[in-house]
This record gives C-alpha cells, sequence and structure tokens, in this order.
C-alpha cells in the first residue's frame, strides 16, 4: 500500500474515531447552541477550502489556469440559483472546453 494510502485510510479511521467519541463522551449532555452553530459551519467551510485549493494551486503557488475557468463557471450558475447538477456540468463542460482550446 503506497503512503498515500495509508494516510487515507488513518485519517478516515480517525475520523470514524472522532465521530464516534462525540456521543460517548456527551451521552446525554445538550451542547450550547454556539458551539452547534459553529460545527454546522465547518463541513461548508473545509469543503470551500479543499475547492479553492484545488482550484488555484499549482506546482509552484497560484496557478490560474482551466480549473480556474471551470470554478467560475460554477459561482456564475450558482448566483443564478442554478440546481446542482447544471451547476457541475457547467463547471465540467467549462474546464474541458478551456482545455481543448487552450
Amino acid at each position: 500500500m503506497s503512503p498515500a494510502w495509508t494516510i487515507v485510510v488513518v485519517v478516515g479511521a480517525a475520523t470514524v474515531a472522532l465521530k464516534a467519541a462525540g456521543p460517548l463522551l456527551l451521552g446525554s449532555h445538550q451542547l450550547p447552541a454556539g458551539v452547534l452553530d459553529a460545527t454546522r459551519l465547518l463541513a461548508p467551510a473545509l469543503l470551500a477550502a479543499l475547492v479553492i485549493t484545488q482550484a488555484v494551486a499549482g506546482p509552484d503557488g497560484l496557478a490560474v489556469d482551466e480549473r480556474s475557468l471551470g470554478l467560475a463557471a460554477a459561482v456564475v450558475a450558482l448566483l443564478l440559483r442554478a440546481p446542482m447538477l447544471v451547476v457541475i456540468v457547467a463547471a465540467a463542460a467549462t474546464t474541458a472546453l478551456a482545455r481543448l482550446i487552450l
């Protein structure tokens, strides 16, 4: 198994352990409303960070390329309130077209 897959397995196992630890440790206790609100924002923030990192990260730093055009197309589609499937297709098609042309 490659080191990358080892990391994926370890991170996956840690995620499962952390998710199981919450109910086990808290039992019947309720979290404060502020903590619940903060935890609801963690997943979207992490997803946004991963998308941006994958879209503009290059080997030497920032890279504006076909991926950035696809991300821009997705943002435009989201601003137009398009369904998620349309957003994904628009981003993929824009990226593919840009790669074909550039």
